[in-house]
């Protein structure tokens, strides 16, 4: 079964500075390489700060267009990981070895299995 793990925190809660995120690093990166190392990892990105956006909506046939995310939060969605793991339980304990799992959450998801077209 697939999840999707997704990774939310507050503007002001984690690293605060480009210092604080550099040390933060060698923590995803062992994260990521054990995950992987696991078969568990299906894909999966960081994403960058929300005022980078676009947000698309198409009402009556236009397409109209919005700077930032589609609401507004107190958190902020991240990033994300696609995983592939036997049940719900070995996906929460994936999401609970998440760096920013301390200072954020992070939202399971089952991804959505489609008939073949």
């Amino acid at each position: 079964m697939q999840y999707a793990l997704l990774l939310y925190s507050s503007p002001d809660a984690g690293p605060q500075s480009e210092e604080d995120m550099m040390a933060e690093m060698p923590q995803w990166f062992a994260y990521t390489e054990e995950i992987t190392q696991a078969g568990a990892m299906k894909g999966g990105e960081a994403l960058q700060m929300p005022d980078t956006a676009t947000t698309v909506r198409v009402r009556d046939g236009q397409s109209v267009t919005t700077d930032g995310p589609f609401a507004e939060t107190k958190e902020i969605l991240g990033g994300f990981y696609l995983i592939d793991v036997p049940d719900l339980d070995a996906a929460l304990e994936w999401a609970a070895k998440i760096p920013s799992a301390p200072y954020g959450s992070v939202e399971v998801r089952p991804v959505m299995e489609l008939p073949d077209a």
